[in-house]
């Protein structure tokens, strides 16, 4: 038996749950800060798996929209308070807000229901754009939150494909299909015998950039040129 998860939270549940199992994790963090094994070179126990660069784009994902609508003195950031590494992720994102000259507002929600009450607290919050947190829950809301984005009309910057193809303006994250390639070549190499504790956690550093130009038009806005270079896909 073995068992691969996706995300921190579902993770550290699963280490909590076994000491046994064979566990190939997909960590949006650093599984080191967050507990999920004693080094990345020597995972020790019954985990191993990949490390995306989640938390470090952070702040890249910040100044994107802030370049993109550089009117937004305020801008709001939406975070799943029930994850144990929202905290330090808000403390960098409030850091690199400090040095662009922008407020964060924070926004947060870990419901469908509180996501809805989170944008329609936006009009009151005076926020002019939106970096929402990466997370695991959010991961399986991306088109909702992508929706959600265009019904509100607010400029909004998220992490995978899914919630720029559902109207999100932007998307800058970690390739989440490479990651989970990653974790399946893994749980082969434990399938055959191969020990967690043997198999070093893998960094995996493949970035995607997708822009919804049609959402930026129905806003009224324009991507600065530089940035449209850098993307892998333009939606129209």
């Amino acid at each position: 038996m073995i068992a691969a998860t996706g995300g921190d939270t579902a993770a550290l549940a699963a280490k909590a749950a076994t000491q046994t199992i064979p566990i190939v994790f997909n960590s949006g963090g650093d599984p080191v800060k967050t507990g999920l094994v004693a080094s990345l070179s020597r995972p020790g126990g019954n985990l191993t798996g990949v490390s995306r660069i989640g938390s470090d784009i952070l702040p890249k994902r910040l100044e994107m929209i802030a370049q993109t609508v550089p009117k937004a003195a305020v801008i709001a950031f939406l975070v799943n308070a029930t994850t144990q590494t929202t905290e330090p992720r808000l403390r960098a994102v409030q850091a690199a807000a400090r040095k662009l000259g922008r407020q964060i507002e924070v926004l947060r929600a870990s419901t469908d229901h509180e996501i809805e009450s989170a944008f329609e607290r936006l009009a009151q919050s005076g926020a002019g754009a939106l970096l929402v947190i990466n997370d695991s829950y959010f991961n399986t809301r991306s088109a909702k939150i992508g929706a959600l984005s265009l019904r509100h009309a607010v400029p909004t910057i998220y992490q995978n494909r899914e919630f720029a193809a559902a109207g999100g303006l932007m998307s800058y994250g970690a390739s989440l299909a490479n990651a989970y390639r990653l974790v399946g070549t893994y749980t082969g190499r434990v399938l055959k015998g191969e020990k967690p504790a043997d198999l070093p956690v893998q960094q995996q550093s493949k970035v995607d950039f997708f822009v919804n130009l049609k959402t930026a038009r129905s806003l009224g806005l324009t991507v600065p040129l530089p940035l449209l270079a850098l993307a892998d896909e333009v939606m129209e």
